[in-house]
């Protein structure tokens, strides 16, 4: 590489100029990932990226990306403000399912599916929590069997975001039920469209409908389906929910352009919206709009802090989990004073019902949602407990315990 990082900030930013749309702010895009057209919308885009050879930045060269440092990834998005990209695309296609498969998939599976991501031919998807295991990954009891060189796949996951709009997912399953439950998992990439694979839509409280429901009645898999080591599937999870959480605490390398959570109240002038309720001279609301903009603030520093110290050594890989964890307790904090701010019209609606309420009342509707993914905030502590600060795992019942002997969904 002999291009500076300033040249190729320079030329990153007359090819936006010149190749991808300005967002036009009283229209914004339809980052909307229910809906079929944001994805197609998100394919085009990627495929404008990958055309101008800023697409993959951080992604090997032989896999279809540039092969560059993080550097040149974060250069291409501080210029980005302003265009419109492709970022349905980030999560979980790129920034978790493709970072997966390149730290944990076979050459084979690398070479197909990073490439046809990063060109924007293929989303990837993921295939974990299942209706019986709760919060509990391990826990799956979604079935692989072999039959010959074939696995036969029966069993259901559940809240798996985009299925619908997905080509492949990473599947958890359970292929030996002698051992315990972490042992005896395998991780297989399974066409969505192929025949038993049924997506239902979940219509959630938001009125959005981008998780799906799964069922695999006999879905045939060939042998070099699987991801990673037969009955080692719990590290290919582990490496995937630690993508998982860098990417929803904005610290994935993989991900491209500027964005924040989809719901969230990041861009949102609390100032103006309390002057506009009448609460500006209020000292506890001015007080709560301080510590919002502080914590962003240190949102901004910690994100790149943590991220400089997991790849010098300094940190585990298990640290992401703090910038997950840190982002969680931001969003909501700033979603909630919004919703408090706003007052009674964001519940039950204004006398209007402005654009700017309804806009709150959905981002309170959502609110759980970033501390849920990747793990709920209650996962990450332990994470950051056990993994980072290394403090005494919690007891556990099950641990050690053949998983056909533990006790499973039942009633009293």
């Amino acid at each position: 590489m002999t291009e500076s990082l300033e040249e190729f900030r320079a030329r990153a930013q007359s090819w936006l100029a010149e190749n991808m749309p300005q967002v036009d702010p009283e229209h914004p895009p339809n980052y909307d990932i229910d809906t079929l057209e944001a994805w197609a919308r998100a394919r085009e885009l990627q495929g404008r990226l990958h055309a101008g050879g800023f697409a993959g930045i951080c992604f090997p060269q032989e896999y279809g990306g540039l092969g560059l440092p993080s550097a040149y990834q974060r250069a291409f998005d501080e210029v980005t403000a302003g265009y419109e990209l492709p970022y349905p695309l980030n999560v979980p296609s790129l920034a978790i399912c493709s970072a997966t498969l390149l730290d944990m998939g076979s050459e084979e599976q690398k070479r197909a599916h990073i490439s046809a991501a990063v060109r924007g031919d293929e989303v990837l998807c993921q295939l974990l929590s299942e209706p019986g295991a709760g919060s509990d990954l391990a826990g799956v009891s979604t079935r692989a069997e072999r039959d010959g060189d074939t696995w036969i796949l029966n069993g259901a996951k559940i809240w798996s975001t985009a299925v619908f709009a997905a080509d492949y997912g990473l599947c958890l399953t359970r292929t030996d039920w002698t051992v315990p439950k972490h042992e005896g998992l395998t991780m297989f990439l399974i066409k969505i469209d192929q025949p038993g694979v049924t997506v239902r839509r979940i219509v959630e409280i938001n009125g959005r409908s981008e998780f799906c429901e799964v069922f695999l009645d006999n879905v045939a898999l060939p042998a070099d389906a699987v991801v990673g080591e037969l009955n080692n599937g719990w590290a290919v999870a582990t490496r995937q929910l630690l993508h998982e959480r860098r990417a929803m605490g904005g610290g994935s390398e993989f991900a491209s352009g500027i964005d924040e959570f989809p719901d969230s109240n990041r861009n949102l002038d609390l100032a103006a919206l309390a002057r506009a309720a009448g609460k500006s001279g209020d000292s506890a609301t001015q007080t709560d709009i301080g510590r919002v903009a502080v914590q962003w603030t240190v949102h901004d520093q910690l994100i790149p802090f943590v991220m400089a110290k997991i790849s010098h050594g300094d940190l585990p890989d298990a640290a992401g989990s703090i910038i997950r964890l840190f982002v969680a307790e931001t969003e909501q904090l700033s979603n909630d004073l919004a919703a408090r701010i706003a007052g009674p019209g964001v519940v039950v609606g204004g006398a209007d019902d402005s654009d700017l309420e309804l806009a709150l009342a959905h981002n309170f509707l959502s609110r759980q949602i970033i501390s849920i993914g990747g793990g709920t905030s209650e996962m990450a502590r332990n994470v950051i407990s056990e993994r980072v600060l290394q403090m005494p795992r919690e007891p556990a019942a099950d641990r050690g315990v053949p998983f056909n002997q533990v006790t499973r969904n039942r009633g009293s």
